[in-house]
């Protein structure tokens, strides 16, 4: 992959599968520009990945924030070529009678309003000029249902819908648009998941393992580059063959 002059804007990118993106782009030679919420974080991993990093802290849940730090990165290190929206909550859990209006509004703004809001500020230049890659982080839970957690799944199939919408909206004046869809993987969210609980996450897995923040970046570094020029409207589940296997034990 080569980012040459390329510039990639990354909200969520101060951790986990943002972050280990950040650091693809960068060793391929890209400009990369951080946003996130937490300030401290943020400005951490900026430095450690390059000198050269932006960083912008704002809640993509709040319009106004978001906006201003897009613009910002414009203004750091001009046109977007490429737009990774990664950020998400897990939202509240609770069976759906249980789940109140304030927990799903919440987990929408932040999962699925914020993508809505990226895309349509950053769209027009790149069908102006001709060229652009966007990428959104979907989860499994975009491809099934979930128990407990009706916030989350609708808000990653309504991220699901964003990107194919965007996909053949942009198509014919090419720009791309695909989403992934991590498993478990070694991120915040499941920092704080007992040991016991993750070893029985991974033997669902056909591979055994909980995947890695590196293995998730390095796939969504490939959507985002010109190596995957011809790739567009496309789901890719990073999940050690989870979602497109029944495991059967004996």
């Amino acid at each position: 992959m080569d980012f040459t002059g390329q510039h990639v804007v990354i909200t969520g990118g101060s951790t986990g599968i943002g972050r280990a993106t950040a650091e693809k782009i960068v060793a391929a030679g890209g400009k990369v520009s951080l946003i996130a919420r937490r300030a401290d974080v943020l400005e951490a991993a900026a430095r450690a990945i390059g000198p050269d990093v932006a960083h912008f802290a704002a809640d993509v849940g709040n319009k106004a924030d978001l906006l201003a730090a897009i613009d910002a990165a414009v203004a750091r290190h001009g046109a977007i070529d490429g737009l990774f929206l990664n950020a998400a909550v897990n939202g509240a859990f609770a069976l759906t009678p249980d789940y109140s209006d304030e927990a799903f509004e919440e987990v929408m703004r932040v999962n699925a309003f914020s993508l809505f809001w990226a895309v349509r500020h950053v769209l027009p230049a790149m069908i102006a000029r001709g060229k652009g890659a966007v990428l959104i982080t979907g989860s499994l839970g975009g491809e099934t249902g979930m128990v407990g957690n009706i916030g989350y799944c609708t808000s990653k199939h309504a991220a699901v819908g964003i990107a194919r919408t965007i996909a053949m909206e942009g198509a014919a004046q090419g720009v791309r648009c695909n989403w992934i869809a991590p498993g478990f993987i070694d991120t915040e969210m499941l920092a704080n998941v007992p040991e016991a609980f993750k070893q029985q996450m991974a033997n669902r897995v056909p591979q055994k393992r909980i995947g890695t923040s590196a293995e998730a970046g390095a796939v969504a570094a490939f959507l985002l580059s010109d190596d995957a020029s011809h790739v567009t409207a496309q789901g890719l589940a990073i999940d050690g063959g989870l979602l497109g296997t029944l495991m059967i034990e004996t």
